[in-house]
């Protein structure tokens, strides 16, 4: 195959859809014969994944990876930031921590050589052994006062000889002061790797916006590549969690009600991805006692911060509220950090998350956890209760906790998780939501009936890749970033 040059996704804004066009690019490369790789220098997000080899890095490039058919690894995000506060963050070099920072010291321009270098060697090997690489930008691409300091967009754009595709939020509304206000910042350098724009999440008749984009071309001198609509029939994994904002849902009557609380430092909110779309559930996110106590089923998600978001919850009077209703008879689940707050204590004596060394929990699950500095990153196969059928996730924790009620068995043969009974459970395994076994024993007591043995969350996932491509193929103009990927017009 020929040797394509890289490409960057770079945005006007957080949020516009830079993941998701890449996730699809990266799918239709790989339908197309090509080889292609994700990449992203600088990630922050809680949303994270463990690698094959046990690294940690941010969902988004697992996701990406997973369409483009490989195996995801570290040097697809080699800088991953996870924030624990207002202002700092745990810093994740090469899948594994490195140590807290604090916005200010790593946004300034000193110091970020050695950072620069870790992103440039990473990237240096996976061109190494892929084609195309397809890159993408962090937030917004003209961001003047951190420029100096920049190791993820126009500057990494610069250092790959990578084409960039400037991709803007119509939904949001001014979208052409975004888009010229985006290029016209740039250095004159930089603004010639500017080679392509993209329109995201249209909504209504196409045809309104024809002559906005004979204007945007007319005032900018660069191409318009697509003009692409709300893809709400498709369903990707979102990379952070500013995408919960449009699912904060009450309860609906007629359904499974389930109820995901929403914590301030929450992780991994993909872990209810799956569940989300199941046709007899009403899946919701939910920060009040009253949204809690209308739900069937409350799940804890996994937390960067333990112990604050416990304490947060008593304060809130969430706390109180899920004790209540699991004295009702309700289903009460935690996940990682939330499997952490249902036990007896959570005990922090080396301050690992902060000033706070010790909360009780909320007594829920007979375990006590201990917070350390080694961080439990692995994929993991496992066998759910006496389910003859091999389950699926990850495990991102630094906390060890001790069972004796284990109901999961790892294929290795040890124990994980700890069951009261078949409504209070809890465990470390992310993405455990994503196995049919899973998913049918806890509707069960809700539902007479169902057929699910055909279930395949991977299959799933697939088809979804390919509706993504299919649907960016429809409204992008794939042969043009093809000629600017080999001619650099």
């Amino acid at each position: 195959m020929r040797r394509l040059s890289p490409i960057m996704l770079a945005g006007t804004g957080s949020d516009v859809g830079k993941s998701l066009i890449a996730t699809g690019l990266c799918r239709i490369f790989r339908q197309d014969g090509y080889n292609p790789a994700p990449f992203k220098a600088q990630n922050m997000a809680l949303n994270s994944y463990a690698t094959p080899d046990g690294f940690e890095i941010g969902r988004a490039q697992a996701v990406q990876a997973e369409a483009a058919g490989i195996n995801c690894s570290t040097d697809m995000n080699p800088i991953l930031l996870k924030p624990s506060g207002e202002h700092t963050s745990q810093v994740v070099l090469n899948g594994r921590p490195s140590g807290d920072t604090v916005a200010y010291q790593y946004f300034r321009k000193e110091g970020k050589d050695e950072l620069r270098k870790i992103a440039h060697d990473a990237f240096d090997r996976l061109e190494r052994r892929y084609n195309p690489i397809v890159l993408e930008g962090a937030g917004s691409v003209s961001e003047l006062n951190l420029r100096e300091g920049d190791i993820v967009n126009m500057s990494m754009a610069e250092y790959a000889g990578a084409n960039v595709v400037l991709v803007a939020d119509i939904d949001r509304g001014g979208v052409f002061a975004s888009v010229y206000g985006s290029i016209m910042l740039q250095t004159p350098e930089h603004r010639k790797l500017i080679k392509g724009i993209i329109i995201n999440k249209f909504r209504g008749d196409l045809r309104l916006f024809q002559d906005g984009r004979k204007l945007l071309e007319q005032i900018s001198w660069i191409p318009v590549l697509g003009v692409v609509p709300m893809a709400t029939h498709i369903h990707i994994d979102e990379e952070d969690s500013v995408a919960l904002a449009g699912k904060d849902k009450k309860s609906a009557s007629g359904r499974i009600n389930v109820a995901v609380v929403l914590l301030k430092h929450i992780s991994n909110f993909t872990d209810f991805n799956v569940l989300e779309r199941h046709p007899e559930v009403n899946l919701y996110y939910a920060s009040t006692p009253g949204d809690i106590a209308e739900a069937d089923i409350i799940i804890l998600p996994g937390s960067k911060n333990t112990l604050a978001d416990l304490l947060d919850l008593r304060k809130r009077g969430v706390a109180k509220t899920i004790l209540e209703a699991r004295e009702k008879g309700k289903t009460v689940i935690g996940i990682c950090g939330g499997y952490q707050m249902m036990g007896k204590e959570v005990c922090d004596p080396d301050g690992i998350e902060g000033d706070l060394k010790f909360l009780p929990g909320l007594g829920l699950l007979p375990i006590e956890t201990v917070m350390s500095g080694h961080k439990t990153t692995k994929q993991v196969k496992f066998r759910f209760m006496e389910d003859k059928r091999t389950c699926e996730g990850y495990e991102i924790h630094m906390g060890r906790t001790e069972t004796s009620r284990p109901f999961i068995w790892r294929e290795d043969g040890t124990a994980e998780g700890c069951m009261v009974d078949e409504r209070c459970f809890g465990s470390y395994v992310h993405g455990i939501l994503d196995n049919a076994a899973v998913i049918d024993f806890i509707l069960k007591p809700f539902l007479n009936k169902r057929d699910t043995d055909d279930f395949d969350p991977s299959a799933y996932r697939q088809r979804q890749y390919d509706l993504l491509a299919d649907w960016l193929r429809e409204y992008v103009d794939i042969p043009r970033i093809y000629k600017i990927m080999t001619t650099n017009d």
